[in-house]
């Protein structure tokens, strides 16, 4: 089987997946890990990872696929993040734009619309070499499994501090997809080396410290938890962390050393969207946000989580130019959005009576 699972890999590169491994379906060696993780809290209101079904189901890889003998791990690569400096003149001088960010995987078309169909292809070619029908679940992160337990144990890399699974010469920037076959495949080695070192930079960059010690983390500390899986009121003692990010966050993946190798993201996931425009999109009504965002994983916090992050951004620029829209997110039919532009407003007003009264304290040229 040497021979085919080369013949695999092969197609997969074809198709898009730069790293392949193959793993057995055996229990994730890190499974206490997420049980003591959901038994923190730690998952915040994602509920639906702690349900028994998905915990059984995550405890062994059979639970999904029972004839599974082998599990193909795939890696797609996106485009990495722009430079935090990376609004034009004319954009900042014009109030648009603002220097906000979203997450670099989400510039573009959302992957579940991408990678599943490139998974059946392979799931195609693999029942053509072998001539037979193959019993398969392939997923993206959608399915009830450890993901970058089963990435690692194929080879791909190793959990890195910042929870990331990074691979030494392709970085942390990529989507993880695995598809289960019941097909014996010789398992590739595991990746056992952790190159992370003395390295802290993912820790001490983390606005919110929600890198935990156990190369887990905090998720209702975390930015990409705040502004895309909570669905209710962002904790006031979290909003002005959160700085200028209105969907996800790359923080910790933008100061990590191994991302000096990431390559050109995949073609695919076309990062030339244009940059939010958060005075703009504050004003987006249910059908225009549904149409700017329906093919993009923006819409996955929906439009009021999306408004309600962008007014926290807007606090948090202090620019006192975007009042007029902050003043008319206040009518929104949304409650939480409301609220979140009136906070927002009353950050500006405070960052502004605290500007004037450095300027009065000031002592006048001699």
């Amino acid at each position: 089987m040497t021979g085919l699972k080369q013949l695999i890999k092969d197609k997969a590169r074809q198709l898009g997946f730069t790293l392949a491994g193959v793993t057995l379906p055996n229990p994730p060696p890190h499974y206490s890990t997420f049980e003591h993780w959901l038994a923190q809290g730690y998952h915040g209101n994602m509920n639906y990872l702690a349900t028994e079904r998905a915990r059984i189901r995550r405890a062994d890889p059979r639970e999904i696929l029972p004839e599974c003998k082998s599990i193909l791990v795939l890696a797609t690569p996106y485009h990495s993040p722009l430079p935090m400096g990376d609004v034009s003149p004319e954009v900042k001088r014009s109030g648009e734009g603002l220097g906000v960010r979203v997450a670099s995987y989400a510039r573009g078309e959302d992957y579940h619309n991408i990678l599943p169909a490139r998974m059946d292809e392979l799931v195609r070619f693999i029942e053509k070499q072998v001539e037979r029908p193959i019993k398969n679940r392939y997923y993206t992160d959608t399915g009830p499994i450890l993901e970058r337990d089963l990435a690692q144990r194929a080879g791909i890399g190793w959990i890195g501090k910042n929870t990331c699974l990074i691979n030494p010469k392709q970085g942390s920037y990529f989507f993880i997809s695995e598809i289960f076959l019941d097909l014996e495949l010789e398992p590739d080695p595991p990746f056992v080396t952790d190159h992370c070192g003395t390295c802290a930079r993912c820790i001490t960059a983390c606005p919110t410290d929600c890198i935990l010690p156990n190369r887990t983390l905090d998720a209702t500390r975390c930015i990409s938890y705040l502004t895309i899986e909570l669905k209710d009121d962002i904790p006031v003692e979290l909003r002005e962390k959160i700085g200028n990010w209105v969907f996800g966050c790359d923080i910790c993946q933008m100061v990590c050393p191994w991302n000096r190798f990431a390559p050109e993201g995949d073609s695919a996931f076309s990062d030339d969207e244009p940059l939010p425009s958060p005075t703009g999109d504050l004003t987006l009504t249910p059908q225009a946000f549904n149409q700017r965002f329906k093919r993009t994983p923006v819409s996955r916090a929906k439009r009021r989580g999306y408004l309600r992050n962008v007014a926290i951004a807007l606090g948090n620029t202090g620019d006192m130019r975007t009042l007029p829209v902050l003043q008319n997110a206040l009518n929104d039919d949304e409650p939480m959005i409301r609220e979140h532009a009136q906070w927002a407003i009353d950050q500006i007003n405070k960052r502004e009576t605290e500007q004037a009264g450095k300027q009065q304290n000031r002592l006048p040229d001699s």
